[in-house]
């Protein structure tokens, strides 16, 4: 199986899979109360990568007969365009819809929403323009809430939607996003003591999930970005969101110019505390949207604003101030922030990490070989493996491993580690301290009559190993080698490749940590080879080597690496020579042994599909 056969969408579901560093773990707890999964036109909520989209005050586009409602058309229309693509999974207003909060503007308000009905769910919350700002979330009735409170129809049918307080000005959404559910909190203008009372029961009934809190007033902006809060927004800080550690951003409008601020919550963790709001901008603002693009394989969140109604533009025709407002790219309106999410939500949803898997439930019927390093017979962590040390081939194939140190090595050059990958099945590896000046490292080497050893997998075959790097990467250690079957291809009539003295199959490292597969087939004299990226140190990799009997394309965590060649291959032209781990044969000598950690390795005579990576080993 190629590339081409697996859609966008499988690839990043095998991400999900291989958490990179600071990736969170895929929740499956259900919370109380929590909307169902939520997925519209193309969107998925199982991949790491999911966007908020964020609307501020567009009072000056609903300003009675001055009103001009067409670039928050755009925006809507944009949002359903590319909601599948950007994986847009919610939008919230940020208050201040109308400029007088009269029957007239929200209700033309209320019509240009109508966009999204049924189409994305949103949130809306009151701001100061849109009701008596005198008041707090006690007023009572309003063309507001009429038209966006609770008992407005186009919230109760949002499958997101969880409930509002009673006075209806207060309101909670769950979205379903990166394998988890989070929970968008839209709170008035001025939150009454029995808003925050609903508020707070909210959130202790969904204790273990992630809160982003919107509002209208929170914080203020200097003219160089730095946030601060105002009187309002300190008294919600104190009774509210530093007691919550749920609570690790917050987004507001109301003040320009935007700025940003990160405060510790009571907790002693990050809030990231955001004012978002154009209305000073050219034509009110023109409908501008911030995303948040939330990226949790890269532990990120890459946030850009920009007016769709101006990019919608032809570029011909825009005039001078549509031209320099498509966009904004400042510091506060355009920029990324790292979050460890794993970390940041450790407090109230601890991720336990999977335990162990027997092999049972990794060895499928294709199966050719399955080694892990938990069984009996190895020592405790960080004990040296004898020379001789048996690892059995857990298929019950008779692939069996035997240890044996290279040029005199050591007892610690191969040791035994209780590090793994959090997908790994096996809670174990082995620890190899290959390397240069000296010559030193340690194989497991297939006994003799192991089948593995004669196998040319010419239906196809899958060869997957955990891999990690030592951080700091020192040394020379160019051309180490991970796996590979001993045996010259000179040796198989192959003349076509680099050198008739290297192995008729190999999984290597260059020196400039490039991973290198390269492989002769059975059927020509050929040797299509794949070239990797720079590898990282200091973390946990799953590679797989997929054949299909036609191409081979190597991934690193459920990516395919660029450099594949679309030269037919199809089978190994293995000589019934030893399959190794831990280093690679070159003109009779083993060469570069390898210099970091080796967890559970599999080989499947079949081309796995990439959602199989992990889900199966």
């Amino acid at each position: 199986m190629t590339e081409g056969q697996f859609g966008r969408r499988a690839l990043l579901q095998a991400a999900v899979a291989v958490p990179a560093a600071g990736a969170v773990l895929a929740a499956t707890t259900t919370e109380a109360g929590a909307a169902p999964e939520t997925r519209g036109p193309g969107t998925d909520a199982g991949v790491p990568r999911f966007a908020l989209a964020v609307l501020p005050d567009t009072q000056y586009l609903f300003d009675e007969d001055s009103s001009r409602p067409e670039p928050l058309r755009e925006t809507f229309e944009y949002l359903l365009r590319e909601r599948a693509e950007s994986n847009i999974l919610f939008m919230a207003h940020l208050g201040d819809v109308t400029e007088h909060g009269s029957d007239h503007e929200i209700g033309l308000a209320s019509e240009t929403f109508r966009a999204l009905d049924g189409r994305m769910p949103y949130s809306v919350l009151a701001g100061n323009h849109d009701v008596n700002g005198s008041t707090d979330d006690q007023r009572g009735d309003s063309a507001y809430l009429r038209a966006f409170g609770a008992a407005a129809k186009r919230f109760s049918a949002m499958p997101t939607f969880g409930g509002a307080s009673p006075d209806g000005y207060n309101s909670f959404h769950t979205i379903r996003a990166a394998g988890r559910q989070w929970l968008v909190l839209a709170l008035d203008w001025r939150v009454s003591d029995k808003g925050l009372a609903w508020a707070q029961a909210v959130l202790d009934q969904h204790r273990t999930l992630p809160v982003i809190l919107t509002t209208h007033e929170l914080a203020w902006s200097e003219d160089n970005g730095q946030a601060h809060l105002s009187d309002y927004g300190q008294r919600l800080w104190d009774r509210f969101i530093k007691r919550n550690d749920q609570i690790f951003l917050t987004l507001n409008g109301h003040f320009w110019p935007p700025g940003r601020t990160v405060l510790r919550n009571d907790a002693g963790h990050d809030v990231h505390v955001h004012i978002t709001n154009y209305q000073d901008r050219y034509y009110g603002g023109a409908g501008m949207i911030r995303l948040y693009r939330f990226d949790l394989a890269r532990g990120a969140v890459d946030v850009e604003t920009f007016s769709p109604w101006f990019l919608r533009r032809d570029p011909h025709q825009r005039n001078p101030l549509e031209a320099e407002t498509i966009e904004l790219t400042g510091p506060a309106d355009r920029f990324s922030l790292e979050i460890d999410f794993a970390a940041r939500f450790a407090g109230f949803a601890p991720v336990t990490p999977p335990g162990p898997r027997p092999p049972a439930a990794v060895i499928g019927r294709d199966t050719a070989a399955y080694w892990r390093f938990d069984v009996n017979g190895l020592p405790t962590a960080g004990g040296a493996v004898p020379d001789g040390t048996v690892v059995k081939d857990l298929t019950g194939k008779g692939n069996d491993l035997v240890v044996k140190r290279l040029h005199d090595s050591a007892a610690g050059t191969l040791t035994w580690s209780a590090e793994h990958h959090l997908g790994a099945p096996a809670h174990a590896s082995l620890r190899f301290d290959g390397g240069k000046s000296p010559d030193r490292g340690a194989i497991l080497e297939a006994v003799a009559k192991a089948p593995i050893n004669a196998n040319r997998f010419e239906r196809g075959y899958t060869i997957e190993a955990f891999v990690k790097f030592p951080e700091p990467f020192e040394g020379d250690h160019a051309w180490m080698g991970i796996l590979s079957w001993e045996g010259r291809n000179g040796d198989a009539g192959k003349t076509s490749g680099w050198s008739t003295e290297e192995p008729t199959c190999s999984l290597n490292l260059s020196p400039e940590r490039f991973l290198q597969f390269v492989v002769y087939p059975t059927d020509r004299d050929a040797d299509p080879t794949s070239w990797s990226h720079a590898l990282p140190v200091g973390r946990w990799m799953h590679l797989a080597v997929v054949n299909d009997a036609r191409r081979t394309v190597v991934y690193v965590d459920g990516s395919p690496i660029v450099r594949n060649p679309t030269q037919p291959s199809k089978g190994i032209t293995t000589l019934g020579k030893p399959f190794v781990i831990g280093a690679t044969q070159f003109a009779e000598q083993f060469s570069q042994g390898f210099y970091g950690w080796i967890g559970d390795v599999r080989i499947t005579a079949a081309a796995l599909p990439v959602r199989d990576f992990l889900t199966t080993f």
